[in-house]
């Protein structure tokens, strides 16, 4: 027995160094790979778009494809000695300055994603804001419009309209390819508008002039689209809620012109005698929901009108700004001075 002992004693002395010595030089030989820079880019900065559900292999192909590292069975080693072989997250990766594995694999953990911005501006209608996501390859036409008009998304966004026109927020998103969902997307719009109705008050409507949210938002589309003035807001505001309360058709060309199939880019007078539920100057009362996506300072404009202002009508002045007028007397006269007789001077010359 003592025999048998001496010999594991001897053997275990011989063998025990190499057993304790592998787990440092496995450390050593992975830490080498780990910090060395990865090989040259194939240019000054290489983006890769890692789809979702890609397995980590296919995510270490698409790398290599790209030129930002090198197929190496040490790179799964790292990975799952850091921890983090299955936590790394789609989406599109900036590369530069040839990373080593250790810094890539940080990267795609982290989710440092290239972050796209996308600025809807404010009058933006659907058709408007559908172009500007397709421009840059994030849907279709197609898509776009099913979604903004599919019965069941609206029910789950908790709106009671044929489409999202008025409900998406114009301001600047963040979009990130890769991870694109457009219905992420329009929710994430829909959700700031919903914000924007609270802070300025118009989630609970306007009683005293019986409008509901819906049609705050409607009358602000008009407002956004009848000026670009900051400080004529409250006042065309005001316009449009004396015509409502006195029974007057609103009689304002950006409905007749959402209204219209195929325009032309000059409106006609066939086009003002052209039935359309968006057509004011035929129907009474506000069109059956928003002719674009009203920025904030339009919704406060329809909260808080002009205070004191009984004016009825209003024409442009050819300079970005209105006359506004009391009567229908005062107005023709205005349209005469700002209208007509510059169109006949123009026909002069």
């Amino acid at each position: 027995m003592q025999r048998q002992d001496g010999k594991f004693t001897a053997i275990y002395q011989k063998v025990a160094p190499a057993i304790f010595l592998a787990p440092v030089l496995l450390l050593l030989w992975l830490s080498s790979y780990a910090y060395a820079p990865g090989p040259e880019l194939p240019a000054p900065e290489v983006t890769v778009i890692i789809p979702a559900s890609t397995s980590f292999t296919a995510i270490e192909d698409k790398l290599a494809e790209a030129g930002v590292l090198r197929s190496d069975l040490r790179f799964r080693l790292l990975a799952k000695l850091m921890g983090v072989n299955r936590a790394l997250h789609p989406g599109e990766y900036r590369f530069r300055d040839r990373p080593s594995p250790y810094q890539i694999l940080r990267q795609l953990h982290n989710g440092s994603l290239i972050r796209h911005p996308l600025t809807i501006p404010e009058g933006a209608n659907l058709k408007q804001i559908g172009a500007l996501l397709c421009k840059e390859g994030w849907t279709t036409e197609k898509e776009f419009r099913a979604t903004t008009t599919d019965p069941e998304f609206l029910k789950e966004l908790g709106i009671a309209y044929p489409s999202l026109e008025g409900y998406l927020f114009p301001d600047t998103y963040f979009l990130e390819r890769g991870v694109f969902d457009l219905r992420t997307t329009i929710h994430t719009m829909v959700t700031q508008a919903r914000k924007i109705l609270a802070a300025t008050g118009a989630a609970s409507g306007l009683p005293a002039y019986g409008l509901n949210t819906h049609q705050i938002l409607t009358l602000a589309s008009i407002v956004e689209k009848e000026t670009g003035l900051a400080t004529e807001r409250p006042l065309i505001s005001k316009v449009f809620l004396n015509r409502l309360q006195e029974h007057m058709k609103l009689q304002t060309d950006p409905t007749v012109i959402y209204g219209l199939a195929n325009f032309t880019g000059n409106l006609t007078k066939k086009d003002l005698q052209t039935p359309s539920p968006y057509n004011t100057y035929l129907i009474p009362g506000l069109p059956p929901g928003p002719i674009a996506n009203p920025g904030r300072a339009a919704i406060e404009a329809v909260m808080a009108p002009t205070a004191d202002g009984d004016y009825l009508y209003f024409v442009s002045k050819n300079d970005g700004s209105h006359y506004f007028s009391r009567s229908l007397a005062e107005h023709n006269r205005a349209v005469n001075r700002y209208q007509i007789q510059p169109t006949s001077q123009q026909k002069k010359k």
